[in-house]
């Protein structure tokens, strides 16, 4: 790949001498930046809306602007409107008595220089440009290598980004495996990724190299806990939607339910009626999504096979009865899976499509002891009227985040930090939060007009103020 590497390092260059001599980054470019690219996703929306659909086979216009253009523009309005509280310096306190004598501390927000976003095919724009506000807002420039596995989408990023941008501030890559890794191998100034755990490991070794700081947004088996004191018809209709939206093909979508015992069989009637009601046909619905590829579909259906050859009971949620099995697509209903184990496929991997574990517990502790076995994952669901079982939940368990009564939500909240912790991610993005991981805080000193080392002691010779201040700190 030299010529497609060379290609790459060269505008990297360019970006960062560009951003170097264009030091310090003017907010009302980095506003200027925001309102392109709001106005890129808002001028091309439908067009975007059509190539995600060509790419998955079908996804419906109305889901990829909720999922992928809205929040995309709702971030970059967010970053563009505090963006300029964010980059304040902060006041900090010199260590005592120095503030006394005259000394000033404080944090300056400074941008990084060149970001590489490495996006994944699940939201191919959003992933793309909603971690995009903060890296803008930030003044950094961006590089962009879009998913191999949506290439409609990223053909399409690849032709428009230029018409808004100069390649000096933002350029598109689109390519293969091979691609992707020359990609990843960039002297970035800093880089994030979104896709799967098993990448994420080559990313962080190939950044590694270069000393590249990286955040990581992974994904992950994400638990649903459900409460005795759960609404039962509530959270059926709230895990449905979750689960159902882009066909579960969403890194935050509730992975595995764990349910009393006793009231197995009534949530897993409250997620049919869920469905049921959001989708009564599912094959010519509109609305509901298809699994993206061939390669994923197989995938999906031998985690199927192989837990009902090691004795799981599948309960299939088709609603209208629709015949799958002679269907040319790779559309695929939501099926629930009983009596799992965890010699099962569908309990090691993340499942990433329309298929729901179902667990028991008789007390609320095995449901908290098996998440804390296990990789912590990107999110975790709990619902429940019980606040003290609520608090024991969320206290004695890990993830990247938590929503409450409800699944995937705490990503909606723009003001919410968003990212992983161990195998489902490192650092994390949105708001303020993503500002400060695309920007770096320097420390700056100014200091008081004494010579502070020789009062305090710290100057040779050493003698009685230096013994004064080990004294008093060495207490």
């Amino acid at each position: 790949m030299p010529d497609k590497f060379d290609t790459m390092m060269d505008i990297l260059n360019k970006q960062r001498s560009a951003f170097t001599q264009s030091m310090p980054e003017s907010m009302s470019a980095r506003e200027d930046r925001i309102n392109r690219a709001i106005a890129l996703l808002i001028d091309h929306k439908d067009d975007f809306a059509k190539a995600v659909s060509a790419d998955f086979g079908h996804r419906s216009t109305e889901q990829t602007l909720m999922t992928d253009i809205m929040p995309s523009v709702s971030a970059l309005k967010h970053a563009k409107k505090h963006m300029k509280s964010w980059s304040r310096d902060e006041k900090r306190k010199p260590t005592f008595p120095l503030g006394l004598l005259g000394a000033k501390a404080k944090v300056a927000y400074q941008p990084k220089g060149v970001v590489g976003v490495v996006a994944p095919w699940n939201f191919p724009i959003g992933m793309v440009m909603v971690p995009m506000a903060g890296i803008l807002a930030a003044g950094n420039r961006a590089m962009v290598k879009p998913s191999e596995f949506t290439p409609q989408v990223s053909a399409l990023l690849e032709e428009l980004v230029p018409q808004y941008f100069e390649p000096c501030e933002m350029s598109v890559f689109t390519g293969d495996a091979e691609v992707g890794i020359a990609f990843s191998n960039l002297p970035f100034d800093h880089m994030i990724f979104t896709g799967a755990t098993s990448v994420g490991k080559h990313i962080m070794r190939a950044a590694a190299d270069n000393l590249v700081p990286v955040t990581l947004e992974l994904g992950g088996k994400s638990p649903t806990i459900i409460g005795r004191s759960a609404d039962k018809t509530k959270a059926g209709e709230r895990i449905a939607l979750g689960k159902m939206m882009n066909a579960g093909q969403i890194c935050l979508a509730p992975d595995y339910l764990f349910v009393a015992k006793d009231q197995e069989m009534e949530m897993i009637a409250g997620v049919q009626n869920g469905v049921a009601a959001m989708y009564p046909t599912l094959l010519s619905n509109e609305d509901y999504t298809s699994v993206v590829n061939g390669r994923n579909y197989e995938r999906l259906q031998g985690y199927l096979n192989d837990a009902k050859a090691k004795g799981a009971e599948l309960i299939e949620v088709n609603p209208a009865g629709e015949d799958f099995a002679s269907s040319n697509g790779n559309k695929m209903p939501l099926t629930i899976v009983r009596n799992v184990t965890d010699d099962m496929m569908v309990m090691q991997d993340e499942i990433f499509g329309p298929i729901l574990p179902v667990k028991t517990y008789e007390n609320i502790d095995e449901a908290i002891d098996y998440v804390n076995s296990k990789d912590r994952p990107l999110g975790l669901y709990y619902f429940g009227a019980d606040q003290a079982e609520e608090n024991k939940v969320l206290t004695r368990t890990i993830s990247g985040g938590a929503t409450v009564n409800d699944v995937i939500f705490h990503n909606a909240m723009e003001d919410l930090p968003f990212g992983g912790v161990g195998p489902s991610g490192m650092g994390n993005y949105h708001g303020f939060d993503g500002f400060k991981t695309f920007s770096h805080m320097r420390a700056i000193y100014h200091q008081a007009k004494f010579d502070v080392a020789k009062i305090a002691g710290f100057k040779p010779p050493y003698g009685k103020a230096t013994h004064k201040t080990l004294d008093r700190e060495l207490k």
